[in-house]
């Protein structure tokens, strides 16, 4: 791969990093101020109860995600970037714009999910 696509990888990866920490942080301090509320009824409960579970579920989602991207970001430092890590074939460059996280090429891709 070329140094330059890799840059531009790089900085997709840091930017989407940067957002997701940023989201990670918010929905933390929302659950602190919700957790603050007084609550007057069973509704308010159920309320703030769902709107927990949702934000943990995405927290969570978003946590796989900034350890995939970090996964990928070394993967640029050691060379490896760009290499399907079953097959050794290169990831195509218009995966990676879709999913510059990706580690598994298409065909293998479709192995692992099986």
């Amino acid at each position: 791969m070329k140094t330059s696509e890799l840059n531009y990888f790089k900085k997709i990866l840091e930017d989407r990093k940067l957002q997701i920490l940023k989201n990670i942080n918010g929905a933390h301090d929302e659950l602190d101020q919700l957790g603050s509320c007084e609550l007057n009824d069973e509704g308010d409960h159920a309320s703030v109860s769902n709107s927990v579970m949702i934000d943990s579920v995405i927290a969570r989602q978003q946590q796989q995600e900034l350890n995939d991207i970090d996964r990928a970001l070394a993967r640029i430092a050691s060379g490896e970037y760009g290499t399907c890590a079953m097959c050794g074939v290169e990831i195509g460059f218009q995966r990676l714009k879709v999913k510059p996280h990706a580690i598994y090429c298409i065909d293998c891709r479709e192995i692992v999910e099986k």
